[in-house]
């Protein structure tokens, strides 16, 4: 039970230097950003990276339906 008084005392401490220093606050308020910043460009990164297997089968997967519909398209202009 202990080191919730720990805990309690930290984010009572940061929550006084915010109310109290506007550079603080400016500080969190960047920290904070940053940290969305970091985590949007992972997510980005683990989405779209070519060399994951889930996204390599929907690229194929992709570029296997435009060849699809070109082929469909050059087969009937030629008759």
């Amino acid at each position: 039970m202990e080191y919730y008084y720990f805990w309690f005392f930290l984010f009572a401490l940061a929550a006084y230097f915010i109310v109290t220093d506007s550079s603080v606050a400016r500080l969190v308020d960047l920290a904070t950003k940053l940290l969305r910043f970091q985590y949007e460009k992972t997510k980005w990164w683990l989405i779209h990276n070519p060399r994951n297997p889930i996204v390599k089968y929907m690229m194929w997967r992709r570029a296997m339906k435009i060849a699809e519909e070109l082929h469909k398209e050059f087969n009937n202009d030629k008759l």
